[in-house]
């Protein structure tokens, strides 16, 4: 599974707008890479003709065994999201003093507080960075975790309903396969259900009533640009 699957959720909160997720849509699995099964489980040969479409990331997600998961994932990282706000907060409590205060310092002060913010800003892009990968590496591990397991259900709710061929449609056209597909060949709600029933995992609860691909994925943090570095006059 490729280690850019999803977008991380972890910190997707966080007021600086830094770089905690990527903006680039995830990758799944190519539609023709065969599936991970569990150990010791055999792949059935499929005999059917029809043509189906499955997302992936979506089904993961939707999973009750993903939303318990990733919202444990979400709270854990929540103190260091505490934490990379309070450095932001620092630096922008500096900038607007160099702001108000510049033209009033001499020149060392001015240079000072300058190098000050720099030092700053650079410790927390590494923060920043770090805390990313983190969240990542965890978010991926359990994305991974879930879909070992989800796999051959996938495979046998193919080969049960006559599906020769399904498609991952995590990625949109144009960066995923499908350009376009209707409702009537789509299996992620289908295949969710039938996951949560073998998981056990009941339903979170402010999420009862709501199954399969109608549940909402976690947000992701947009990425942008460093705020350009204050100079000295």
């Amino acid at each position: 599974m490729n280690s850019k699957f999803l977008r991380v959720l972890a910190i997707a909160t966080f007021v600086l707008p830094c770089l905690v997720f990527a903006q680039a849509a995830p990758t799944t699995p190519a539609a023709s890479d065969p599936l991970p099964s569990a150990p010791g489980t055999a792949v059935p040969i499929g005999n059917g003709t029809k043509v189906g479409t499955i997302s992936v990331e979506q089904a993961i997600f939707a999973s009750n065994e993903g939303q318990r998961d990733f919202e444990t994932l979400s709270k854990k990282l929540e103190p260091k999201q505490t934490e990379l706000k309070g450095q932001n907060d620092e630096i922008d409590s500096l900038k607007k003093q160099l702001s108000t205060q510049g033209d009033k310092l001499n020149d060392d002060a001015r240079a000072t507080l300058v190098k000050q913010i720099e030092e700053k800003q650079k410790k927390l892009d590494r923060a920043v960075q770090d805390a990313r990968d983190d969240a990542q590496g965890q978010q991926n591990e359990i994305a991974q975790r879930i879909l070992q397991k989800m796999a051959p259900i996938i495979v046998k709710y193919a080969g049960d309903n006559g599906f020769g061929l399904i498609i991952d449609t995590s990625n949109p056209w144009p960066n995923g396969p499908v350009l376009w597909a209707g409702q009537a060949v789509d299996i992620t709600k289908p295949v969710v259900e039938a996951y949560n029933v073998q998981s056990g995992v009941p339903a979170p609860a402010h999420t009862a009533g709501s199954t399969g691909a109608a549940a909402t994925k976690p947000a992701a943090t947009h990425t942008t640009a460093p705020a350009t570095k204050p100079q000295p006059k």
